[in-house]
C-alpha cells in the first residue's frame, strides 16, 4: 500500500515538473523575485535599524526565511485550476491513492524551493556574506528553512482548497505579506516600538532567521531560538496537513 502511494505521489510529482518545462517564464520568475528584493534591500533600502555588524550578513539570512514564506501563489494558483476545471474530479475516479496530487504538488514546490535556496544563497555569496558556522550548522540551516517552507506550503495548499477558484488566490496571498514584513528579516525586534517588537519576535519567521542566523554565525542570531524554530513549523503542519487531507477528501462529497 505504502509503495501504491509512493508511486502515485511521484507520478504526480513528474506531472507538476513538467509544466515546468511549459512555462519556465514562471519559473525564472520565481527565481528572479527574491533576488530582486535582497538587492533592493541590501542596496536601496538597507540600513538595518538596530543592527550591530555588516548589515548583510544580518539581511540574506533574513531573505533566505522570506523567501521561504513567499511565492507560494503558483502552486495556490496550480491547484486551483485543477479544481476549476475539474482535473482532480477525474483523478480522484481513477485508482489512485487519496492525497497522492496533494503530495506530488507539494514535492514539487519543494524542489522549486530548494532551487531558489541555492540560487539566494549564491547571490548572498556574490554580495559577500559569509556562512560562518561550518558544514553542520550550515546544512542545519538549510533544513530549518525548507521546514519552514514546508509548513507555509501546506498552509497554502489548504486555504487554496478552500478558496476553490484561481482568482480568490491572490486575495488569500495577501495575508502572507503581513507575515513577512512582521517579522526581523530587516530590522531587529529591538528597534520597534514595544507591542510591535514583540509581536515580531514571535513570529514563526523570525524564529527561523533567528535561528538561521546564529548557525549562520552572523550578527542577530541566537541558539536559545532553535528549539521555536523547529517547533513552529512542526505545529503549523499538525495542524494544516490533515486540514488539507481532509479537506481535499471531501471535495466531491
Amino acid at each position: 500500500m505504502t509503495t501504491f502511494a509512493l508511486t502515485d505521489s511521484w507520478t504526480m510529482t513528474r506531472r507538476e515538473l513538467a509544466r515546468w518545462a511549459r512555462q519556465p517564464v514562471t519559473v525564472v520568475v520565481g527565481l528572479a523575485f527574491p533576488v530582486m528584493l535582497l538587492l533592493m534591500f541590501g542596496y536601496l533600502v538597507g540600513g538595518g535599524r538596530g543592527v550591530s555588524g555588516d548589515y548583510v550578513d544580518y539581511l540574506v539570512p533574513g531573505m533566505l526565511a522570506l523567501t521561504m514564506a513567499f511565492g507560494l501563489e503558483g502552486t495556490m494558483i496550480a491547484v486551483t485550476k485543477d479544481l476549476d476545471k475539474g482535473v482532480i474530479d477525474r483523478f480522484r475516479s481513477l485508482p489512485m491513492a487519496n492525497g497522492a496530487v496533494l503530495v506530488g504538488r507539494s514535492a514539487a514546490d519543494m524542489l522549486q524551493s530548494a532551487a531558489g535556496l541555492a540560487v539566494m544563497i549564491a547571490v548572498g555569496y556574490a554580495l559577500g556574506w559569509r556562512a560562518h558556522g561550518g558544514p553542520g550548522a550550515f546544512l542545519g540551516a538549510v533544513g530549518l528553512l525548507l521546514l519552514f517552507r514546508f509548513a507555509m506550503l501546506w498552509i497554502g495548499i489548504f486555504l487554496s482548497l478552500v478558496a476553490g477558484k484561481p482568482e480568490l488566490v491572490q486575495a488569500v496571498q495577501i495575508l502572507v505579506w503581513p507575515v513577512g514584513f512582521l517579522s526581523n528579516a530587516f530590522a531587529t525586534p529591538h528597534s520597534m516600538p514595544g507591542w510591535l517588537g514583540t509581536v515580531v519576535q514571535w513570529n514563526p519567521l523570525s524564529q527561523t532567521a533567528t535561528a538561521v542566523r546564529d548557525l549562520f554565525g552572523g550578527p542577530g542570531g541566537a541558539s536559545g531560538h532553535l528549539w521555536a524554530a523547529v517547533v513552529w513549523p512542526l505545529v503549523l503542519l499538525a495542524v494544516f496537513f490533515p486540514l488539507a487531507v481532509r479537506r481535499f477528501a471531501h471535495l466531491s462529497r
